[in-house]
């Protein structure tokens, strides 16, 4: 099937109409909000059949591949999430149809092993562009294909699922991993610069011009500038994180400041499973599920990386420590305020986690067709899961711990949530449709 180039999404006063929009759903929220309550856990059935197994199995098996030594950030990870989930997705949709591949023709034979053609398809891209970790890769492949009865439907499946990695690894060659982007604005009052205590360079800044995944440009979904240091709404989202999100003395209540900790490490593939499972998606839709997701949260971190280095905002550490050069006169310094959470080492505005939060639920209820999206995320920053029950109430917290982590404004996060949305409603008309007839 030929890509059609999808027309620019709406002007920019449009993303600023959203994200208004959405302040007053996503104000601060009480301790008993029910996307916060914390549990156990679903209950698995025991020896039920699992048809999205292969999928799960191998998207658990990234981040150990692409990252063994824990150096890479969350967004950093995110780009192998969305290149496995897609080779994945369109080996299976290749074989079973149902569902528009992505930027691909190529049909398996329908005599072919989806499964073994998702096997082949994670194995493949990640041993070729992670050739250290052969051997234990060679381990997961050997018991995703043990699954399969030996036979033509296996080899055909094998070989598809190659070409399907094979077809994507060429699509994104050159498409600016790791490439040397530098942040060239000098300090200056709202600027920018290295926060304590590592004061480190700003990370990751090739996610900004990194060639997304979905959109034909990094600047498609970039929103207005943020409000001006001597606005009304700039001293109110200062006054606010430096109540809420400071270390010592702030008015955050116990159940705020473990909010803020249990979105800093969330496992939202092991989630994703998890979902597939209880409402027994079938392989095909556990594949579309865990591609849909994962690609529009990539190109929801290239956004919110494009604003970061377009608009190059400093942190609230910085802003209430300097306070007194902002021009403002309703806010004031104070040089000895820290945040509750470590300031990542990149601009405020936009919020990434916010923007993925956005990108994450508007993606779910676009394939749900529903707002309940019944999602269990285990963080590992609290050890704890929290079941988020509607988007409207994860939207809601995912915002807050932000604030409430001391690292983020309001306004960073609103607004990055919103593009989020608005990504995802664009993506889930052009991508990942049904076939028609």
């Amino acid at each position: 099937m030929r890509h059609r180039r999808a027309g620019r999404p709406g002007s920019r006063a449009a993303v600023a109409v959203a994200a208004m929009t959405g302040l007053a759903a996503l104000a601060a929220a009480g301790p008993h909000a029910t996307a916060g309550t914390v549990a156990t856990g679903p209950t698995a059935r025991a020896g039920a059949p699992v048809p999205g197994t292969v999928i799960t199995e191998w998207m658990g098996t990234v981040a150990g591949t692409v990252d063994p030594v824990g150096g890479l950030t969350t967004p950093e990870e995110a780009v192998w999430h969305a290149l496995v989930s897609t080779a994945m997705y369109n080996a299976v949709v290749g074989v079973e149809g149902r569902y528009e591949p992505y930027r691909w023709g190529a049909r398996g034979p329908r005599t072919a092993s989806a499964e073994a053609a998702a096997a082949a398809a994670a194995h493949r891209l990640l041993r070729l562009s992670f050739p250290a970790a052969a051997p234990r890769l060679r381990e997961v492949y050997a018991t995703s294909l043990a699954r399969v009865p030996d036979g033509r439907a296996e080899d055909e499946g094998v070989t598809f699922g190659e070409r399907a990695a094979d077809h994507l690894l060429a699509l994104r060659a050159g498409d600016g991993r790791g490439a040397p982007v530098p942040f060239a604005a000098r300090p200056a009052p709202g600027v920018w610069r290295p926060t304590p205590p590592g004061h480190q360079p700003f990370a990751s800044a090739w996610l900004a011009r990194l060639r997304p995944m979905l959109l034909d440009s990094p600047a498609w979904f970039r929103p207005p500038p943020p409000p001006p240091l001597t606005s009304v709404r700039y001293a109110r989202d200062l006054a606010e994180v430096r109540a809420y999100g400071a270390k010592e003395g702030s008015a955050r209540s116990p159940w705020q400041t473990e909010t803020a900790v249990y979105f800093t490490e969330l496992d939202l593939q092991k989630a994703l499973g998890d979902h597939a499972d209880r409402h027994r998606f079938d392989l095909v839709d556990t594949a579309r599920l865990y591609a849909a997701v994962n690609t529009v949260q990539l190109d929801a971190v290239v956004t919110a990386w494009d604003a970061k280095l377009t608009y190059g905002t400093w942190r609230p550490v910085t802003a209430i420590r300097e306070a007194g050069r902002d021009g403002n006169p309703a806010t004031t310094a104070d040089s000895r305020w820290e945040p509750l959470l470590p300031t990542p080492p990149h601009p405020d505005y936009l919020s990434g986690h916010a923007a993925s939060g956005g990108a994450l639920t508007g993606t779910l209820t676009g394939l749900l067709g529903t707002s309940r999206i019944d999602l269990f995320l285990s963080s590992r920053g609290t050890g704890t899961t929290r079941h988020h029950r509607y988007a409207h109430e994860y939207d809601r917290d995912v915002v807050n711990a932000r604030v409430w982590g001391g690292i983020h404004t309001r306004t960073a996060d609103t607004v990055g949530n919103a593009a989020g949305h608005r990504l995802a409603a664009w993506a889930l008309e052009r991508y990942f449709r049904p076939v028609r007839g």
